[in-house]
């Protein structure tokens, strides 16, 4: 499981170091190394590096930096936002052998590598006018920046930009990966991310991480089920996915051949009477049922074996499937789309319906959707996204998938994840279904929400990248492989 730490755990953890008996500024001499070290081995024919410095620990690990770079034999050069503030700092900028100007006396040119280190993951204000010009500056001249910890202007906590923002090349952070350094658009101006280990041992750094985590296997690894000689269809269990009315028939299609991919036992499309032929021409390993009503619906959950439900993909958005849903408060429930949509108006009446027991309902909005069932979550610019799913999580009784390039899942007790290894060109029509459809056959087999909505947002992304650029819904269901 790969941790993330948030920015005001860092101070935590380096005063633990330091407890245990770890010296400052041996930390601070390691994470300027490091930075020095990605310099030189990434920038080799720099002409020269320019070390913009704060006047915090971020500023003394640039001076760092700057006189190993200078020991190197480069040509370096440092300019000071004011003097160093903190006693490690100082000494940083005394033992350097490089004499700092004032930062507004820098001036691009040519052949410079930028190394920023202004201000780091704990930015808390917007830039000044005058740092927003520099970074401007930098731009304009298409130079090469090296952020240390984070591009300055990127809050640590959220990813969003506070007025400006350097767009690194390469960003070199320690311990751990920062939330914004992974969600957007704090990752799209990181570039590519290093983690320097700077002697901090992995046990502070675990006791001081947040539960947010980066969504990779380790997140539900346990929850796998394998299949025995004494497997059968209904003990890998029974995917049900509603249909929309004819001539709206296809997204449930996605849906259900998606979960069969992802293992469920046995897919059953639910068809209303009019569409039955139309899915009929289409379906071969999954099922077919005629579901008109409610008291229809009613009559065949009598069959306890029908454990598992996907509802929304195309369904339509009126009293029928309110009364659907209402009807599945017992079972295991992904609402998407159309589900979600449905509920705009009385989001309560959802939260109600699943708010006992265990967690059994996964959402699956994007932000659109998220907005119509959580106007004021959405709405609230001091949240994170991650805080956003979290309060939602809490709030709906549900696992909470947040979709986007930076998709977001949450569950109420306070866990979540982010999920970085969805491509571009997963964006497309019907993209979203087959989501919904592995978020089922998952639950299905078992999996808790939260663990099956991590799982299926991260076998989504992996079946995009082996499907390639040119995919679309229908070729990316054959790509899943769990």
């Amino acid at each position: 499981m790969r941790l993330l730490i948030e920015p005001s755990a860092v101070s935590k953890i380096d005063a633990a170091a330091i407890r245990s008996g770890i010296d400052s500024y041996r930390l601070m001499y390691a994470a300027g190394s490091a930075v020095a070290a990605a310099a030189l081995k990434h920038w080799p024919g720099a002409l020269r590096f320019v070390v913009l410095a704060g006047p915090g620990n971020n500023g003394g690990d640039g001076h760092v930096a700057a006189g190993v770079l200078r020991q190197s034999g480069a040509v370096v050069a440092v300019y000071e936002m004011a003097p160093p503030a903190t006693a490690d700092a100082r000494r940083a900028a005394a033992e350097s052998g490089v004499g700092a100007e004032p930062i507004g006396a820098y001036l691009p040119r040519a052949g410079d590598v930028v190394i920023d280190a202004l201000f780091g993951a704990g930015l808390g204000r917007d830039l000044s006018p005058e740092i927003a010009g520099l970074i401007a500056g930098v731009e304009d001249a298409r130079l090469p920046v090296l952020a240390v910890d984070m591009p300055s202007g990127i809050d640590g906590h959220s990813g969003a930009i506070r007025g400006a923002a350097f767009r690194a090349t390469r960003t070199v952070t320690f311990m751990a990966l920062k939330p914004g350094q992974i969600l957007l658009p704090g990752r799209e101006y990181c570039g590519e991310i290093e983690i320097a280990e700077i002697g901090v041992p992995q046990r502070l750094v675990a006791e001081h991480a947040c539960r947010t985590v980066l969504n990779d296997p380790a997140n539900w690894s346990s929850s796998a089920r394998g299949k025995t000689p004494a497997s059968h269809k209904y003990t890998h269990g029974a995917l049900v996915v509603f249909s929309g009315p004819s001539g709206r028939t296809g997204a449930a299609r996605l849906s259900a051949a998606a979960g069969l991919r992802a293992g469920a036992g046995l897919v059953t499309v639910a068809s209303p009477s009019d569409a039955m032929a139309e899915n009929a021409a289409h379906l071969t390993a999954v099922m077919l049922h005629e579901v008109d009503d409610r008291a229809a619906l009613r009559a065949w959950l009598a069959d306890r074996r029908l454990s598992t439900f996907v509802l929304g993909p195309a369904f339509g958005i009126g009293e029928k499937t309110r009364e659907f849903v209402a009807e599945l408060a017992d079972r295991r429930l992904v609402l998407d789309a159309d589900g979600l949509t449905a509920f705009r108006d009385r989001p309560q009446e959802l939260f109600d319906l699943f708010a006992e027991d265990e967690t059994r309902l996964i959402l699956t909005p994007h932000a659109g959707e998220f907005a119509r069932l959580f106007p004021d979550l959405a709405e609230d610019e001091t949240l994170s996204k991650v805080e956003r799913a979290q309060a939602a999580a809490e709030r709906a009784h549900a696992a909470v998938i947040l979709k986007g390039a930076d998709t977001v899942i949450a569950e109420p007790g306070g866990r979540a994840a982010i999920n970085t290894n969805a491509p571009p060109w997963l964006a497309t029509a019907g993209s979203g279904d087959v989501l919904a459809g592995i978020c089922g056959g998952l639950l299905a087999q078992g999996y808790p929400a939260f663990e099956a909505a991590c799982a299926a947002v991260w076998h989504h992304g992996e079946a995009a990248s082996r499907a390639g650029r040119g995919l679309t819904a229908e070729t990316l269901i054959n790509f899943i492989d769990i």
